[in-house]
């Protein structure tokens, strides 16, 4: 019997290609919500956990491929999804190919017109976590590519996380994971800087965040205000003025190296809205400081 046949809880069978650290967490989560699981890894040792856990090893990614409508691939990068499909690319048409290796929009876009000369079903993904959170509604699984493709398979990506679909364009997903990682990486280290900060007169790193947290959905605020005058192209400064932000930071420079904290990341934000403020948005809100990044090295 096919493992694409419907299972015994009526879910769909799926292939996961490679099983690192989040291809395992993948396959997991899909064995956990009842789904029938064909694995391959170049290394088959890695599989035995979720052998023992019922799902099927197979000897090679053509067989694994072959097993089941659903492709799911995790592997190190681009080049190594191909050189993995490669061999067997015309075997794969008509099957659909759920893509989760991390890339660029460029490689997405690739991918989805190598998969639309082989008749196969595209989606490109990224996957906002790390291993221990696949499988929870908490996080976002991010996808692009076809409406319907994504339509069709959304019951069984379900499993992995909350499935979002971000439009018709195979390197969106690649794209918002790039920004999202950017906002992350911002995040911790303004988080790590203020802590430092703090540090320095004996506040400990958890009493800190504890309003830090708070103080981050105030933010979330302004963020939602200003992507509203982002996209309007008109940015009042109704509530705080860049010439007021660069007067600020300032108390947070002179806080900083009065404690021996580093002030590289706050120099870098300053220099941000000194260009915003030369390009003549000295009395536009701090969301006009996204022109200065468009153009950083010009007047607007």
């Amino acid at each position: 019997m096919s493992f694409d046949d419907a299972s015994a809880h009526g879910k769909q069978a799926v292939t996961v290609l490679g099983l690192g650290n989040m291809g395992s967490a993948l396959a997991a989560a899909l064995l956990d919500r009842g789904h029938e699981v064909t694995v391959w890894n170049r290394t088959p040792d890695k599989a035995q956990p979720l052998v023992a856990r019922g799902a099927r090893l197979a000897a090679t990614p053509q067989e694994a491929s072959a097993s089941n409508q659903l492709i799911i691939a995790c592997v190190l990068d681009y080049e190594a999804l191909f050189g993995v499909l490669d061999p067997f690319a015309a075997s794969l048409a008509g099957k659909t190919l759920v893509n989760l290796t991390s890339g660029s929009p460029e490689q997405g876009h690739e991918a989805a017109a190598w998969a639309e000369k082989h008749g196969v079903d595209y989606l490109d993904g990224g996957i906002m976590t790390t291993p221990p959170g696949v499988g929870t509604r908490e996080v976002m699984f991010l996808y692009s590519g076809s409406p319907a493709v994504f339509a069709t398979h959304r019951p069984t990506l379900e499993a992995l996380g909350d499935p979002i679909h971000l439009g018709d364009d195979p390197g969106l997903a690649s794209l918002y994971d790039s920004a999202l990682l950017g906002l992350m990486w911002a995040t911790f280290n303004g988080w790590l800087h203020g802590t430092a900060l703090v540090g320095a007169e004996k506040i400990e790193a958890k009493a800190y965040t504890e309003v830090a947290l708070r103080w981050l959905k105030t933010v979330s605020v302004f963020m939602d205000t200003y992507a509203a005058q982002i996209d309007a192209g008109d940015y009042p400064g109704d509530d705080a003025t860049v010439d007021v932000q660069i007067t600020t930071i300032d108390h947070l420079l002179h806080a900083a190296e009065a404690r021996g904290v580093d002030n590289a990341l706050p120099e870098l934000l300053k220099a941000s809205m000194l260009r915003a403020k030369a390009q003549g948005h000295g009395q536009d809100s701090y969301a006009s400081v996204i022109e200065a990044l468009r153009k950083p090295g010009g007047a607007s």
